[in-house]
């Protein structure tokens, strides 16, 4: 990491989380009866909550569709789900018009090479230690901890911090 990538956090507007291998660890589950199952991290949906109460606005963009999905980010106030999307560059491009961003204001974080033309667009690129190299080698800033493992808030985190802002998200745990 380097003075770059925190100029690039410090003026991202909107955050766009890939499911899949960032939220989740990549692995899917499936009961008997054919229903999905994914294991969500708490501190990362804690941490998607301090961003969003920053100032960011936070979404999910990803190619499989689950019912689980919406409501995971229905529980953490994310209002900006886009599921089921193959073309994961136009998605990225319709979520920059709903939230009047430009790319350089946004960022992604993925980590396979379905994310590639998002992750080589948009301003702050984040990635896993556990995603495919040619993802790691175009991040900004490539997390300690794995997808579905904590990623999702240390990326939270970095991004509040380049803001100025984590120290206010924290506060009223240390009054």
């Amino acid at each position: 990491m380097n003075d770059t990538t925190l100029e690039r956090a410090k003026v991202i507007r909107l955050m766009i989380f890939d499911v899949d291998g960032i939220l989740t660890d990549g692995r899917l589950y499936f009961s008997a009866q054919g229903e999905e199952l994914k294991a969500f991290n708490i501190l990362d949906g804690h941490g998607l909550k301090m961003l969003r109460e920053s100032g960011v606005e936070t979404a999910i963009l990803t190619a499989r569709k689950s019912a689980i999905v919406e409501r995971r980010a229905q529980e953490l106030g994310i209002a900006n789900v886009r599921q089921g999307v193959t073309n994961k560059l136009e998605g990225f491009f319709e979520l920059l018009a709903h939230c009047r961003c430009a790319a350089g204001e946004a960022g992604y974080a993925g980590d396979d090479v379905v994310d590639l033309p998002v992750l080589t667009r948009c301003g702050f690129a984040a990635s896993v230690p556990n995603a495919v190299t040619i993802v790691k080698s175009r991040a900004h800033l490539v997390t300690q901890a794995n997808g579905g493992h904590g990623a999702v808030r240390e990326i939270c985190e970095f991004i509040m911090s380049a803001q100025g802002t984590l120290d206010a998200a924290l506060a009223p745990y240390l009054a």
